[in-house]
């Protein structure tokens, strides 16, 4: 009985759990908290498309595969061990259960690609752009270039702050924050043109449902339209070398007065250093990001 109320405790505090598991999934916007299960929240349509495809989809098709292939051990072991049954079948195959082991699995992937051609679709459907920047992976940092027929016309490398640094950039996230974020207006649409300069990197900002591969020699674009303001994070997802985890993506999606503003004092600042790295502890370089933190 003590058993049972103990069981009855966890139950009634199971939503309480859950609960606590959403507020800290919210709290982690752009970015995953220690210890967090599932996708940051998504601030795009797209994102919220996959996230849904994921949790609606397919954990639950994996659960039940997963179930149903334990249940099937179960029966084995038990069922057909050597003590249980001392004399072995000598049935070599079952017409029925080889096409149902056939065709069960085609009919499980045909509902799983359906949704999912909607929305590769959905991704690589580029809408007409109100802004494009490019990303360039480099071992091992991103540079970006803002174009010229945009009031862009500059570039500028963004680089990982080592935690030694992290007194430099406001609210520091060890292995994320960089010293120049990418920076673009919210409710826009933003296609972003990838590539890349030594080996092949891949661009992925989760909150935002982007994800592309950055091809030395090829342009690959992507897009996403922010409906939330804030600071959005992301890494390289492939084995590209030695620092492959030390090239963290930051996309800063700010108001269109505070993107216009970012714009001219970037103008200035990435002109005066030719496009090089500008880290924000340089007083004398650090008047974009001034503008956005007023």
């Amino acid at each position: 009985m003590p058993q049972f109320g103990r069981l009855r405790a966890r139950a009634a505090a199971l939503p309480m759990l859950l609960a606590a598991g959403a507020a800290r999934a919210e709290d982690g916007v752009g970015h995953p908290l220690p210890g967090q299960i599932g996708f940051q929240v998504g601030v795009t349509d797209i994102a919220r498309d996959i996230h849904g495809f994921y949790d609606n989809l397919l954990f639950p098709i994996i659960t039940v595969i997963s179930l149903f292939v334990l249940v099937l051990l179960g029966i084995c072991i038990f069922r057909f061990n050597e003590r249980a049954n001392p004399v072995p079948s000598k049935t070599t195959h079952h017409a029925m259960l080889e096409v149902a082991w056939t065709i069960v699995p085609v009919l499980i992937l045909v509902v799983i690609a359906i949704p999912s051609f909607r929305l590769l679709t959905k991704q690589l459907e580029l809408p007409k752009p109100d802004i494009t920047i490019k990303a360039t992976g480099k071992q091992w940092y991103w540079s970006y270039d803002y174009p010229k027929d945009q009031d862009g016309g500059f570039g500028f490398d963004s680089t990982r702050v080592e935690e030694k640094d992290a007194k430099t950039v406001p609210d520091f996230i060890n292995l994320l924050s960089v010293d120049n974020e990418a920076v673009v207006p919210v409710n826009k649409n933003i296609q972003v043109n990838v590539t890349g300069a030594d080996v092949i990197h891949g661009f992925i900002v989760q909150s935002l449902g982007v994800r592309i591969d950055a091809v030395p020699g090829r342009l690959n674009s992507t897009w996403f339209r922010a409906d939330r303001e804030g600071v959005y994070y992301g890494q390289c997802s492939k084995l590209c070398g030695k620092d492959h985890a030390y090239m963290p993506i930051a996309i800063r999606v700010v108001s269109q007065p505070a993107y216009e503003a970012w714009l001219q004092d970037a103008k200035k600042k990435y002109a005066q250093n030719g496009g090089q790295t500008v880290h924000l502890a340089d007083a004398s370089t650090a008047g974009a990001a001034d503008t956005l933190q007023r």
